[in-house]
């Protein structure tokens, strides 16, 4: 089995000096590691001491002396299973936040489409500030790791939350984060998103509130553990992730023609899209005109999109549905599942606070195969869908032990 390639990022602050004793933790535990130090961290730590330790040469510029023909921030973003910024500074995060790409620890970023893990490191002050909170927030919507800091005095005489994680903790993460990154590599992953709509007229239609977030999220997780990605997605005003191969579609009909047309390709299937269950009998050729009464809609049910992959799927195949549902969610998602007799049902209750359409977050229940089900917290969507991953990638080694 091939060592984890691990990208340590190291900036400027005082708990750089602990950099030198997680290459040597992450070292240990098989990793191979290679260091970034911005200009700003190599006032705490010598470049010597991280290259002798990793034995590799610090990165420090995207112009080396001597000058090489490789492109350095495209090569390491290549070469990275994972990038691990600790301690990371309240200035980088920002940064990364919001896509500036003025060093070389920045530029690897953002040419990076893998697991990103970071451990802040902060006055209390800067922690709790509002820029700050938004920050981190930011960054975990797009799936970076944010290891916690911790609560103690600092070096600056204050006590509270921003001293930098414990070291074990960080090498935990660093390590689950460049397992992820290949993980999913050879497979193929199928993912709806987004909504339908169904004609009414040529101006107007039957749908619903779906951003197509969650969908996006868990394409752009599959991706990153280096699947092959086919999203299949109604109308949204969302960019596709990067790497993934986009389908797009309006109606129900055409995600249930796409769906069938692509599935053989897929040994995972996850839809995540809010299908329209219905549709207009008759759309109109032409725009309906006020009519200044009340009248009647007539509607007929859509096919069954989910039902009739899990009809036609071949014995490799993994799939996973979606359920929006109010009032006792728990106990409807549990019908669907066994009546359209996916491998997992992810249940969200879209009444509840914070969860469902248009947010950000999503608070969800997993129901598998044998009934039981796994309440997860209010989480980022694209936490969601990491975790959603490793439940499956869990349930599938099972499976085939």
């Amino acid at each position: 089995m091939p060592r984890p390639k691990i990208l340590l990022g190291v900036t400027g602050g005082i708990a750089a000096y602990k950099s030198a004793e997680l290459v040597r933790e992450l070292s240990k535990r098989g990793a191979e590691v290679k260091v970034v130090l911005t200009a700003r961290a190599r006032a705490f730590v010598s470049p010597l001491t991280l290259a002798t330790l990793s034995a590799h040469p610090v990165y420090e510029t995207e112009f080396p002396t001597p000058p090489s023909p490789e492109i350095g921030h495209i090569e390491l973003a290549r070469w990275a299973d994972t990038i691990v910024v600790a301690p990371a500074t309240a200035n980088t995060l920002s940064r990364f936040a919001r896509g500036l790409a003025d060093d070389l620890l920045s530029t690897v970023y953002l040419a990076f489409d893998g697991p990103v893990v970071v451990a802040p490191a902060m006055n209390p002050r800067m922690w709790d500030h509002v820029e700050t909170r938004e920050t981190m927030a930011r960054l975990a919507h797009r799936g970076a790791v944010v290891v916690e800091p911790e609560e103690g005095l600092m070096a600056c005489g204050e006590e509270g939350a921003g001293r930098l994680a414990s070291l074990h903790k960080i090498a935990d993460e660093a390590m689950v984060a460049a397992r992820r990154s290949n993980s999913m590599a050879g497979q193929t992953a199928l993912v709806t998103a987004g909504p339908t709509y169904e004609p009414l007229d040529p101006v107007r239609f039957v749908g619903n509130r779906s951003s197509g977030k969650m969908g996006y999220a868990v394409a752009a997780a599959a991706r990153a553990r280096g699947a092959e990605v086919i999203l299949i997605s109604g109308p949204t005003a969302i960019s596709p992730p990067w790497g993934v191969e986009l389908i797009q579609i309006e109606t129900a009909e055409q995600m249930h023609a796409a769906c069938l047309t692509h599935a053989a390709r897929a040994s995972l299937i996850v839809m995540c899209a809010a299908v329209a269950d219905h549709r207009p009998a008759q759309p109109s050729l032409n725009k309906i005109d006020r009519k200044g009464a009340a009248w009647r809609l007539e509607l007929v049910a859509t096919t069954d999109i989910l039902s009739d992959l899990v009809r036609a799927r071949r014995p490799w195949q993994f799939i996973v549905g979606f359920a929006a549902e109010t009032g006792d969610a728990l106990a409807r998602g549990r019908e669907k599942r066994a009546r359209k007799g996916c491998d997992l049902i992810v249940i969200n209750d879209v009444a509840a606070e914070g969860s469902g359409f248009a947010t950000d977050t999503n608070q969800v229940i997993v129901v598998d195969a044998d009934d039981a089900a796994e309440s997860w917290p209010l989480l980022a969507k694209r936490e969601v869908a990491e975790r959603l991953l490793d439940r499956i990638e869990h349930a599938r080694s099972r499976t085939s032990a």
